[in-house]
């Protein structure tokens, strides 16, 4: 007799972050216009991943510390990937554009055509 097993399918698990998406931005922003002498970080965070480099201008940190760079949520209700910016003035993240692919998200990060990502 063949029985059936049944498997139950975590719904509403959010796919990211995961290694491999990690890695595929890492690998993305060595083709940044700006600040390409640094070596950014990209952390798993929930629901997407915190990108950080060094100040190198020391317009934010003066001693060249870690800063916040771009924060990439996935929206797992609109399948989407919202792209936020740090105000490193008030402390707070800013939204700044919704994307369908990951990779739209990070050619905007790396071309930063306003410069309001990499200071």
């Amino acid at each position: 007799m063949n029985a059936a097993v049944m498997r139950k399918v975590g719904i509403g698990i959010n796919p990211h972050p995961n290694e491999l998406d990690c890695k595929r931005i890492e690998r993305a922003l060595s083709s940044r216009q700006r600040y390409r002498y640094v070596s950014p970080n990209v952390k798993p965070v929930r629901g997407g991943y915190l990108i950080e480099s060094p100040c190198c201008s020391h317009n934010i940190d003066k001693d060249g510390g870690l800063i916040d760079v771009a924060l990439v949520h996935y929206d797992t209700v609109n399948g989407m990937w919202k792209l936020f910016r740090k105000n490193h003035a008030s402390g707070l993240w800013e939204f700044y554009s919704i994307y369908y692919r990951l990779t739209s998200a990070i050619e905007e990060l790396n071309t930063d055509p306003e410069r309001l990502f990499w200071q």
